[in-house]
C-alpha cells in the first residue's frame, strides 16, 4: 500500500475518516439501558495510537464532511442503496460505522429502522447528535462518540452500514473497523452495505501533466532553466497523486487487483495485496504511470458468495475487466463506481 499521496497540485489529500483507533468509548445521547453492557468485547480492540488521535482531530474539520456530502454520486448512491434494501432495514437495528454527520444513519431511520447506533471517534459526533435532534430522530438514532472498538452496544444488530472506502479503496480506509463490528455485533445472515468492492488498475498516459511538470522549466519568465528538467523528470511522478483521470488517459482495459467480500474478509487479508498483471496497450502513447480506482456493490446477504467462489471469480476475471461490467450483471443491485468513465467523485483516481 502506498505511504503517501498528493492531489493534482501536489498537496496531500485531506484526511477522510478515522482508521482503527481513536477516542475512548462512551455514549453521547444513549437512552438508559442502551449505552451499557456486561458483554465482553469480541474480538479484542487494538490499541489507540498518537497517529489515530491526530487523525480523528483532523477528521473533525467541517470541510472534510462538506466535501463528502457535496459528492452527489457518493451520497445519493448510499441513499438509493438503503432505500433499495428497505425491506431488510425496516423494523431492524442498524450500526453505522464512522457516521460522520450522521447522514447514513438518518437515511436508515427514514427507511424504517427501529434503532440506529451511529458511531464516530472524532468530535463531529457532537454535531451529529445535534443534527439527529434537529430532525427529531433522537428516539431512533443513538450517537456514540468513540472508537467502534471501544463503544459499548448491548445488542446484536441486523445491518451494518459504513462509508469506509479510502483513496485507492484501502488507503486510510475503515474496513478494519467494519470487520471488527461485523464479528462482534452482526447477527448471522445480517446485511452489510456496501457488501463487495473491487480495486482496478490500468496503465495511463498523461502528457499534459508531464508537460506541466517537466517542460515548464524550459522558459520561466524569460529565464532558461532547462538544467532543472532532469530533476523535474525524476520528481514528476515520484509520489502518488490523487486527481481526476479522463477515460481518454487509460491505455487499455483495467485489471482487477483485489476484491473484497465484506461478509467474509478477515483483517489479516488487508495487510498485503499481491496481484499479477499483463497489459497490452490499445493506443500508441507514452506510459506515464498506473491508475487505480474502485467500485463497491450493495448486495443483500442472500447474494453473498463463499470465499472459494469469490476466489474463483477473481482468478477468472483479472484481465480485460471492463470497469462497468458489474453494472450489467443482473445479480448486482446498485454500484458506486469511481472509474474514469463514470461521473466524478471526491475519491477521484489514484496514480
Amino acid at each position: 500500500m502506498f505511504t503517501g499521496g498528493a492531489d493534482g497540485n501536489g498537496h496531500l489529500p485531506r484526511p477522510r475518516r478515522p482508521r482503527r483507533g481513536g477516542l475512548g468509548g462512551g455514549g453521547i445521547g444513549a437512552p438508559p439501558g442502551q449505552g451499557a453492557s456486561t458483554v465482553q468485547p469480541h474480538p479484542a480492540a487494538p490499541p489507540c495510537t498518537d497517529y489515530d488521535m491526530a487523525y480523528f482531530r483532523a477528521y473533525s474539520h467541517i470541510g472534510v464532511h462538506e466535501e463528502m456530502l457535496k459528492d452527489h454520486v457518493r451520497t445519493s448512491t448510499y441513499r438509493n442503496a438503503i432505500m433499495h434494501h428497505q425491506d431488510l432495514i425496516s423494523g431492524k437495528v442498524v450500526l453505522d460505522v464512522g457516521c460522520g454527520t450522521g447522514v447514513l444513519s438518518i437515511f436508515c431511520a427514514f427507511a424504517g429502522a427501529t434503532r440506529v447506533y451511529a458511531v464516530d471517534a472524532s468530535d463531529i459526533a457532537i454535531q451529529a447528535m445535534e443534527i439527529v435532534r434537529e430532525n427529531e430522530l433522537s428516539d431512533k438514532v443513538v450517537v456514540l462518540h468513540g472508537r467502534i472498538e471501544d463503544v459499548i452496544i448491548e445488542e446484536k444488530v441486523d445491518v451494518i452500514v459504513s462509508e469506509w472506502m479510502g483513496y485507492m479503496l484501502l488507503y486510510e480506509s475503515m474496513l478494519g473497523s467494519v470487520i471488527f463490528a461485523r464479528d462482534k455485533w452482526l447477527k448471522p445472515g445480517g446485511l452489510i452495505l456496501p457488501s463487495h468492492a473491487s480495486l482496478y488498475m490500468a496503465p495511463i498516459t498523461n502528457s499534459q501533466r508531464y508537460h506541466d511538470s517537466v517542460y515548464f522549466w524550459r522558459d520561466v519568465y524569460g529565464i532558461k532553466m532547462s538544467s532543472m528538467m532532469p530533476l523535474a523528470k525524476q520528481c514528476a511522478f515520484m509520489e502518488p497523486s490523487v486527481e481526476t483521470i479522463s477515460g481518454e488517459n487509460v491505455l487499455t482495459w483495467p485489471t482487477v487487483v483485489s476484491q473484497v467480500d465484506c461478509y467474509t474478509i478477515q483483517a489479516q487479508e488487508l495487510e498485503t495485496i499481491i496481484a499479477t498483471f499483463k497489459f497490452t496497450s490499445m493506443l500508441q502513447a507514452p506510459l506515464h504511470g498506473f491508475a487505480f480506482w474502485f467500485d463497491v456493490e450493495f448486495n443483500g446477504p442472500v447474494r453473498q458468495k463463499s470465499k472459494k467462489q469469490a476466489n474463483q471469480s477473481l482468478d477468472g476475471n483479472t484481465q480485460n475487466a471492463s470497469p462497468s461490467s458489474k453494472k450489467k450483471k443482473p445479480d448486482v443491485s446498485i454500484v458506486l463506481s469511481t472509474a474514469p468513465e463514470d461521473a466524478p467523485t471526491h475519491w477521484q483516481q489514484y496514480w
